[in-house]
């Protein structure tokens, strides 16, 4: 395994006579808590310590084979809980299925050229109540579920193909037919649903083109991503809400040494929407997120806010390069939702984005459910610093009676970048500027 970045500064600071004591002391989330060590043991867990393996062709589920398997896959599942636990393999080859269930104690490996392929018939995913944009509904699982499950581990060097293009292409000629049609009006499921558990590792493994959101964490602790590669495109079919990571009511969440290119937003923090989304406990906040050390291909925006959102606390983004994204930091204002962001630092960014920073209401599917007023939304302690962009826009941000910004520091900042002076930040109080150099873009 590869010596961390961390481990760097480590060797650093030892020849400069800084104890580590002194190093990890600094290591603090925006708030000024000190990280947990949790979030620095990262190696992948191995076969070998999942428990009895059970290779899925040893129990007549065909390789390679044309016809959806749910229901052989399934039974080795089962079988594999019923025994106490164990590890699903999925050896070399193809193998085609609608919705698969996870048990307490049961773990999924994709050895190298394994493909797990998601059926692109929806009848081959049943409906039940889940969760899906805010909402606790009825509605499609995903391709991979786990409930209530501690210690479930995804791993291996396969992949897992949502198989979404017959999706996306229904898709958009239902948009095309009604425009106000919604994201889920498209009946299509997500790629990886993990729900109400805790202690869970997702590692190795290419997630790719998911006909809906590519992994959905909900009501979820101690969640951690790693050396994963996550994929949609965005041409010549657009893969649509194809979210690499939507984190939705979770805490403890790290996302380590990730490649991340989607037709959507790379990384989504949710949690609820609607005018007493607030008072629902299907809803919460997502806390102590830490997202580091990730590449970012095509993406609409690296980082996300919303567009459920109910209180995001303690987010920390850093030390990442950027390809393609449009927008670094994104913080979508629903004004029919009460909202808090706040304690979000994002550093040590480099690349090429359209907007460093993007603020604006969100209206897209609004609904205030007959109340008359709108429900006012509030970003505070949004730290940026230590930048260097190549962007069209640095402070996209519109100045609105729906929302309040307050403590916004942007700090260390090399930007390149297209009318610097049509971009505004006087009207957020306590805004502080501290070494930021914009360089004009050539036209």
């Amino acid at each position: 395994m590869q010596t961390s970045r961390l481990n760097h500064w480590y060797i650093l600071f030892f020849f400069l006579g800084i104890g580590p004591l002194s190093l990890l002391a600094q290591d603090v989330f925006p708030d000024g808590t000190p990280i947990p060590d949790w979030f620095r043991e990262t190696t992948q867990i191995p076969l070998s310590e999942l428990g009895k393996q059970y290779s899925i062709t040893d129990f007549g589920v065909e390789r390679d084979s044309s016809l959806v398997q749910t229901k052989a896959i399934q039974s080795v599942i089962d079988l594999a809980a019923e025994k106490g636990g164990g590890v699903i393999v999925i050896p070399k080859g193809v193998f085609l299925t609608g919705a698969l269930f996870f048990k307490q104690n049961t773990h999924l490996y994709l050895n190298q050229g394994a493909i797990i392929k998601g059926s692109d018939d929806i009848s081959n995913f049943p409906v039940l109540m889940t969760r899906i944009e805010g909402e606790s509904v009825k509605y499609f699982p995903a391709i991979i579920n786990v409930d209530g499950i501690d210690g479930f581990t995804l791993t291996g060097k396969g992949t897992i193909n949502g198989n979404g293009l017959r999706y996306w292409k229904a898709f958009w000629l239902r948009r095309a037919w009604n425009p106000d049609c919604t994201n889920k009006d498209e009946m299509r499921p997500r790629l990886l649903y993990v729900s109400n558990s805790k202690n869970i590792q997702i590692s190795g493994v290419h997630l790719m083109d998911s006909p809906f959101w590519t992994t959905h964490f909900y009501k979820c602790e101690n969640v951690k991503l790693l050396n994963l590669k996550i994929t949609s495109p965005s041409a010549p079919v657009k893969a649509p809400s194809t979210d690499a990571v939507d984190i939705d009511v979770c805490t403890n969440f790290l996302i380590k040494n990730c490649y991340m290119s989607v037709n959507d937003d790379a990384v989504a923090l949710k949690g609820g929407k609607g005018p007493f989304a607030h008072q629902d406990t299907n809803n919460g906040e997502n806390r102590n997120i830490l997202i580091e050390d990730n590449t970012y291909g095509f993406c609409h925006s690296t980082l996300t806010c919303g567009s459920e959102s109910i209180h995001n606390y303690n987010v920390l983004f850093r030390r990442s390069t950027v390809e393609d994204a449009t927008r670094i930091l994104w913080l979508k204002m629903r004004p029919d939702t009460k909202q808090n962001y706040e304690y979000i630092q994002v550093e040590d960014i480099s690349g090429t984005a359209k907007s460093m920073i993007f603020i604006k209401p969100w209206t897209q599917f609004f609904n205030l459910k007959g109340e008359d007023d709108i429900r006012k939304s509030k970003a505070s302690n949004i730290t940026m610093k230590n930048i260097n962009l190549n962007c069209d826009v640095v402070f996209n941000i519109q100045e609105s009676d729906q929302y309040d910004l307050s403590n916004f520091v942007f700090e260390n900042l090399k930007l390149t970048t297209k009318n610097s002076n049509k971009q505004r930040t006087e009207f957020i109080t306590g805004v502080q500027l501290k070494n930021v150099a914009i360089k004009e873009k050539d036209q």
